[in-house]
């Protein structure tokens, strides 16, 4: 008689062993040998997925099943075979966005394609503006201004002041949160703030997977004092549209999803064509000249 699954998330993963963490204790597991007969086309168990393992004699486990996920989120990479999905975190219930005001200068362009991404993968984007210190109140603001009447949330933070990280703090509680953001803009100072040593843990981890060997892969999540985790995703800042046709773009910017019904030619290009509902948009002030010339610059391949 098979012995009952013991179930748990997977909380670290390395070179192939994962650290599932269970009700009664976290264990070291490999994946059984079945799992990996034939040519997967993606990762199959990733950082936050649920398992279902067989503690072994020597006190490891083998991991037999894997639960269907929620939401991941996923970085796909053509190769000689395909295309294969990299799983970066799987079931996330928030992603979080960590940009500075200043120092450095907020690359709003990366921003955009960060919610692109969000929006494909069907997962709630909140932004976290930190450094705010260091910029005039109201130019900060002016900044991420066409954000929040979208549906991203903005939290003005400072981890030299304390300004907004209590807000944080209370947006992370209770989810699981995916972390990420460009070089330099204090996310470890950031999140020292919200939790003594978190910062100092979530680099020690980035740096073991940007620092190491190309092939050492390490992604951990961290528990809150209280309740929710939070995960890193340095590689998040590489990812690339490869999985959204061009055409289908502007269905994940939410300020144009509902205008294209009204463009006069149903292969709109949202450019210089008679009749488009967003360009008449855009001079109207409807929509974000910035948030558009993100779009087109998407839409045509010019990324940076």
């Amino acid at each position: 008689m098979a012995k009952e699954l013991l179930w748990g998330q997977v909380m670290r993963l390395q070179s192939g062993f994962y650290q599932v963490q269970t009700d009664q204790g976290r264990y070291t597991c490999r994946l059984r040998g079945r799992f990996k007969h034939g040519r997967a086309e993606g990762d199959l168990v990733a950082l936050g997925d649920w398992v279902g393992i067989q503690v072994q004699p020597d006190g490891s486990g083998a991991i037999e099943e894997i639960r269907p996920r929620e939401h991941a989120l996923v970085r796909s990479a053509p190769t000689a075979r395909g295309t294969y999905q990299q799983v970066l975190l799987a079931n996330p219930n928030q992603v979080v966005f960590v940009f500075a005001c200043a120092n450095p200068t907020p690359h709003l362009r990366m921003l955009d394609r960060f919610l692109v991404i969000a929006e494909r993968q069907g997962i709630p984007a909140l932004i976290a503006a930190n450094k705010s210190d260091l910029l005039a109140e109201e130019a900060a603001q002016a900044l991420f201004a066409p954000y929040p009447a979208l549906g991203y949330p903005v939290i003005f933070t400072s981890a030299r002041t304390g300004r907004g990280v209590d807000e944080l703090r209370s947006r992370l509680q209770g989810r699981l949160s995916a972390l990420a953001g460009p070089s330099g803009v204090g996310k470890s100072s950031l999140l020292n703030a919200v939790q003594p040593e978190l910062g100092l843990a979530v680099r020690e981890v980035s740096d073991a997977t940007t620092k190491g060997r190309h092939t050492t892969v390490v992604r951990e999540m961290f528990a809150l004092n209280e309740g929710g985790m939070v995960a890193d995703l340095p590689g998040v800042r590489m990812l690339s549209l490869w999985d959204i046709q061009p055409e289908e773009l502007d269905g994940y910017f939410p300020e144009l999803r509902d205008l294209v019904q009204h463009c006069q030619f149903n292969d709109c290009t949202h450019q210089n064509e008679p009749g488009c509902a967003v360009t008449a948009a855009v001079e109207s002030g409807q929509v974000s000249p910035q948030r558009y010339e993100s779009y087109l610059r998407l839409r045509f391949g010019e990324e940076d």
